[in-house]
């Protein structure tokens, strides 16, 4: 996933010393680029609509996200760690 764990690590931590919603949205924006930033936010919406159980055309007329994106994401969803999930239900 990452070429250097350590370096993650480092990254993880500091996202959790983040105190508020405007400290991660500056945190974010001064660390990726607008579209990076823009992919990870559709990215989570799209989890929290398929989560929701809504369809793919309903996703992509409230995202514009792809159909390509929507079946990453599912597949993530039902593929990967859970974790996301998790968080995204805790909302």
């Amino acid at each position: 996933m990452t070429e250097n764990k350590s370096d993650a690590i480092k990254l993880y931590n500091s996202v959790l010393k983040l105190q508020t919603v405007e400290e991660c949205e500056k945190f974010f924006e001064d660390l990726c680029t607008t579209k990076e930033l823009g992919a990870m936010i559709q990215r989570h919406e799209v989890a929290s609509l398929l989560l929701d159980k809504k369809i793919y055309t309903e996703i992509m007329e409230k995202t514009n996200a792809s159909t390509a994106t929507i079946s990453r994401v599912k597949r993530m969803l039902d593929q990967g760690t859970g974790c996301l999930a998790d968080v995204i239900t805790r909302e």
